[in-house]
């Protein structure tokens, strides 16, 4: 009997040609595919071979799943745990990374492209613009799962850098008090993605202080993004890397 397997692999974003290479080769080995209906577009199931067992964990609980990783280890198979965007981004992952460490099974996971990077692109900005922003926070408001101290959205937004905003729609008046509190402008761009990448994606842009009436505008709270900061807007700078005037490992600096 064959080595066990789990592989947690990242589905992307939505649509299934934003699945990595590996991940799409990855899916077509499994005995066993868990995903999320919920979360994940059943386009991506297209590369499940066939006869292959699919089991919607949108109504499973931990143990649920970890039956079917028991099972796996008993009977020598390859199950891979879809996760929406990358699994290692609120996917709920280190707690079944923990649990089948007790089972006689491999681990493996593949990254995927999440929905951060899905929703700038839907805008065609970059996040990091030189002497603009530098950093991206990804974060979101403290709703029923309670925030680390230290990590209240008014903190990060003292920074003035790019945020990005997970599950933190359902209450856009009281996201917009907390930004607005922490010190970003009420001017301050703002990316609202609803499902980006999937057949029904909807994307605006705002002020900050826009915010709330966009959102409700949309009529969005789940599957829905928020991007923040001065990044978002900027225009007229250049990096140090291209520049003729910056030399580095591969090429001199030129005079100009």
């Amino acid at each position: 009997m064959s080595r066990a397997k789990i592989w947690f692999v990242g589905a992307g974003p939505g649509a299934a040609d934003l699945l990595t290479l590996r991940a799409a080769e990855v899916i077509g080995t499994a005995d066993i595919v868990v995903w999320a209906s919920s979360l994940v577009h059943e386009d991506v199931l297209e590369h499940a071979r066939p006869g292959a067992a699919v089991l919607d964990s949108k109504t499973m609980t931990l143990e649920d799943v970890l039956d079917v990783y028991r099972r796996a280890a008993a009977e020598g198979l390859t199950v891979v745990r879809l996760h929406s965007g990358d699994p290692s981004i609120y996917g709920a992952m280190q707690e079944q990374l923990e649990a089948v460490a007790q089972f006689d099974v491999d681990v493996e996971v593949v990254p995927g492209v999440t929905s951060v990077a899905a929703t700038a692109a839907a805008v065609a900005r970059e996040l990091t613009v030189p002497e603009v922003a530098q950093s991206v926070v990804m974060t979101r408001m403290a709703t029923r799962t309670p925030m680390p101290e230290g990590e209240d959205l008014a903190s990060f937004a003292r920074h003035g850098t790019t945020l990005a905003l997970f599950l933190s729609a359902s209450r856009p008046k009281r996201l917009q008090a907390e930004l607005l509190a922490g010190g970003y402008p009420p001017g301050t761009p703002c990316v609202v993605g609803y499902r980006v990448s999937w057949p029904e994606e909807r994307v605006e842009t705002c002020r900050l202080d826009e915010l709330a009436a966009t959102v409700r505008a949309m009529k969005v709270t789940m599957h829905t993004l928020v991007l923040v900061g001065p990044a978002l807007g900027a225009s007229g700078t250049r990096s140090h890397l291209y520049s003729p005037s910056f030399a580095h490992t591969h090429r001199p600096a030129r005079a100009t």
